[in-house]
């Protein structure tokens, strides 16, 4: 009978599961009628009119709080809600990925697209070594390894699948079309990220999320959490670190950078400080937050306080 039991509470969760998915699809599939631009301005409103109806929208507040102290409340609500809408704005960029990406050097007239520090894709493609590209949950930052690829770069992208199984596989094949080769985050995965750096290559890693475990950091003031596998991989193969992000523009328009390379911080005989390059990563992060606070996801629990918040 326990067994029976069980089955059937597995069965109901792939089911509910299933129908999250189908749900998340059909939404998609509504965006693809429309063309690209009314597109994503209907999912920025609509996710702005549902979003703070939402249980995260009292923890995005909470987080805003504690980053922003010297905000006042309206001004956090504002952050908030907009938030929300640069959300609903990723999902509909998804469906129009391929054609949002529109850049080319020889045009005259500026494209959707405008990429700062082409040099330094240039010289990572032509003068192959051991590098290693972070980036943040701002902007659409699905939009640079998409920059990479079109670059002639090839880049190992460390990423998290979605929880729900349906949409991960719809995901992960979306992905690997358009951004090159794609390690989920999983147990092994360091182990790929450090074939790649060995044979003289490049990964790219976003150094924001959530992690529970790790060496203790500072972000916005706040004790966090932060996984130390970049700087770990930095000290093996001494590899080169960049930073680079996504903006979005006024108009549907986005700006890609990647910045020089970064020095990172050593100890008197010259090894690499983990805890210190993790707490430069961050503060990295955390000056682009400050600069485009509505284009971060709030909704993340990066301090771990979720189960503080009253729901």
């Amino acid at each position: 009978m326990k067994m029976v039991i069980t089955r059937l509470v597995l069965a109901a969760m792939h089911f509910r599961q299933w129908l999250i998915a189908q749900l998340v699809f059909g939404f998609l599939n509504l965006l693809k009628i429309l063309p690209a631009d009314p597109a994503i301005r209907w999912a920025d409103a609509l996710a702005r009119k549902i979003g703070p109806r939402l249980w995260r929208h009292k923890l995005m507040l909470t987080n805003l709080r504690n980053a922003f102290p010297e905000k006042s409340a309206a001004e956090v609500e504002d952050i908030a809600v907009a938030s929300w809408g640069h959300m609903g704005r990723m999902a509909a960029e998804y469906v129009f990925l391929d054609r949002l990406f529109d850049f080319d050097p020889e045009q005259e007239k500026p494209g959707r697209v405008e990429v700062s520090g082409i040099p330094i894709f240039l010289d990572l493609r032509d003068n192959p070594r051991p590098f290693i590209v972070f980036t943040a949950h701002t902007g659409n930052f699905e939009l640079l390894p998409v920059a990479g690829k079109a670059f002639g770069l090839e880049v190992m992208v460390l990423f998290r699948p979605p929880n729900n199984p349906y949409i991960a596989e719809k995901v992960f094949s979306f992905r690997s079309a358009r951004m090159g080769q794609l390690v989920p985050s999983h147990a092994g995965s360091s182990f790929a990220l450090a074939r790649k750096l060995e044979a003289g290559g490049g990964v790219g890693v976003l150094v924001d999320q959530k992690f529970r475990k790790g060496l203790s950091t500072q972000f916005f003031g706040q004790p966090v959490k932060t996984n130390p596998l970049l700087a770990k991989l930095v000290r093996q193969f001494d590899a080169e670190v960049y930073p680079a992000r996504c903006i979005r523009l006024p108009g549907n328009r986005y700006r890609l950078e990647i910045e020089p390379r970064i020095e990172l911080p050593r100890d008197a005989k010259g090894n690499l400080d983990v805890e210190g390059t993790s707490q430069v990563l961050n503060d990295k992060v955390e000056s682009w937050v400050r600069e485009y606070p509505e284009q971060w996801l709030w909704y993340h629990d990066r301090w771990h306080i979720k189960k503080t918040v009253a729901r």
